[in-house]
């Protein structure tokens, strides 16, 4: 029988937060002035989820900073007017702290766009820690950031789950040695992420708290 599920490790972008509008604008504006017509918005897709330097060092490995910083200005720029939280996750949030959860982050977003974004989430005192790009040396699917979360966390890997929209996400806990969860409302879809092997498939974030209730049965 697996252990109960106690300790909860949230993806924030396209997982918590919907930004993916946000920054498949700012992928299309920052492209755009540099390579006019090349990307189509299908092409920005796989672009969702790796590191910046991950994503613009394919591109373009001498223009990657000159890139990176275009992107962080038009992004914070557009930030509030274009995110928005995805349905339910501000209760649903409160509802697992409430019932006991640990309950950390752990992005590949720089630390203050992760708090940029949580002030848009009615989310606050529910997550007791923060893992961010300026954290870790290896950003997921590496373990570094999941397995720094649960030092933090002073958490049981058995007891973990890792939750996100991006195989980031699912290979980063399944190296980790934690269970997975995937998000369906992923902007790359449900089916991309199955390929993957998640552990549960969750279709509307309240469905972890049907989950942590089956686990504790």
């Amino acid at each position: 029988m697996p252990k109960p599920i106690t300790t909860l490790l949230f993806d924030f972008d396209g997982t918590l937060l919907d930004t993916n509008e946000l920054i498949i604008q700012t992928f299309q504006t920052v492209l755009g002035n540099h390579y006019p017509g090349k990307y189509e918005r299908k092409d920005l897709l796989p672009f969702l989820g790796p590191t910046l330097h991950e994503t613009f060092g394919s591109i373009d490995p001498e223009k990657t900073e000159e890139l990176i910083a275009e992107y962080r200005a038009w992004n914070t720029s557009m930030h509030d007017e274009l995110a928005k939280e995805f349905d339910g996750v501000s209760e649903t949030m409160r509802l697992l702290k409430a019932a006991g959860m640990k309950m950390a982050i752990v992005s590949t977003k720089r630390n203050d766009m992760i708090e940029k974004g949580l002030a848009l989430l009615d989310v606050e005192g529910v997550f007791d820690v923060i893992i961010g790009f300026d954290d870790v040396k290896r950003t997921k699917p590496d373990p570094e950031p999941i397995l720094l979360a649960l030092e933090k966390l002073e958490a049981d890997r058995e007891e973990a789950l890792m939750v996100g929209d991006n195989f980031h996400d699912i290979e980063g806990g399944q190296n980790a040695g934690v269970r997975t969860a995937g998000v369906a409302w992923s902007a790359k879809g449900e089916h991309h992420l199955q390929t993957f092997g998640p552990d549960y498939m969750l279709h509307h974030i309240s469905d972890l708290l049907e989950l942590i209730r089956g686990e504790e049965k």
